[in-house]
């Protein structure tokens, strides 16, 4: 028992702070949770070999009660679009299904430099552009645009993410105020997390790697301690969206996509 203590800790610190930012952001918190979740099972000894399968999946894990209770809080501030998420979520989806499959083709650097640069562009345009034009007034229904939700869910399941900072960006471009935009992207997190978790399940059933309190690439001990704090957290992330201005939330969604993007880079090049 004393062995898992650190593990324990971390992750329900974790929640905490992967709940509030769910809420606020409309992410799956999994920029918190993954590296926090691979430092903490170095500690524990776990094989480097599987330690970032084990972050990713538990993080996939956790973002699915964390999407329904964000999505539910922004829903009943009538800031979901609701026609939207369920037009785009099976895109997204699917999106999520292939994107497992290429995490085992594409070395992860690559991965992590191609969205942390991605996420720099969007987090300038968020802090010095916030009042750029929008590119259309609504969301388009042409059969082009199913590449971007099917983009969002292949790039987040590779990297253990809701979407939401994707999402949110793209939505925010087609005329949705960036509340509304947030609430919808938590959602279609859900999408992302569903398919994305199963798989890592289903992948590290038969590793012998694996440590006990794991099923698969799951970590039961890791989810236990973080979906509830996640759940109880995010309706609180949710409420302090709302208590700022348009302009000051794409603000701070700028400054938080900086930091999530020189993680990753660090990630990368360490």
């Amino acid at each position: 028992m004393v062995d898992w203590l650190p593990l324990i800790l971390a992750m329900l610190a974790t929640g905490l702070a992967a709940g509030v930012l769910a809420g606020l952001f409309g992410i799956g918190g999994g920029v918190v949770i993954v590296p926090v979740l691979e430092t903490t099972l170095g500690v524990l000894g776990v094989d480097p070999a599987i330690r970032m399968h084990i972050a990713v999946g538990t993080s996939l894990a956790t973002i699915i009660p964390t999407s329904i209770s964000s999505s539910l809080a922004h829903h009943r501030r009538q800031s979901l679009d609701v026609d939207v998420a369920r037009r785009w979520a099976p895109f997204v989806l699917v999106g999520a299904l292939l994107g497992a499959w290429l995490a085992s083709e594409v070395h992860s650097r690559v991965l992590a430099i191609v969205f942390a640069v991605t996420a720099v562009l969007i987090a300038a345009k968020m802090l010095f552009w916030p009042d750029v034009r929008r590119v259309r007034e609504s969301v388009p229904k042409a059969l082009w645009v199913a590449s971007i939700p099917t983009s969002i869910g292949a790039l987040s399941s590779m990297m253990g993410i809701g979407g939401g900072i994707m999402s949110v960006t793209a939505l925010s471009l087609f005329g949705q105020s960036i509340h509304r935009a947030v609430g919808t992207g938590a959602l279609l997190g859900l999408a992302v997390a569903l398919p994305g978790a199963l798989g890592f399940v289903v992948a590290g059933l038969a590793d012998a790697r694996v440590p006990a309190g794991n099923i698969g690439y799951v970590s039961l001990v890791g989810f236990a301690c973080i979906a509830p704090m996640t759940v109880l957290t995010a309706p609180l992330g949710a409420r302090i969206a709302h208590a700022f201005s348009e302009r000051r939330l794409k603000i701070a969604f700028g400054v938080f996509l900086v930091f999530a993007s020189v993680r990753l880079i660090y990630r990368a090049l360490v």
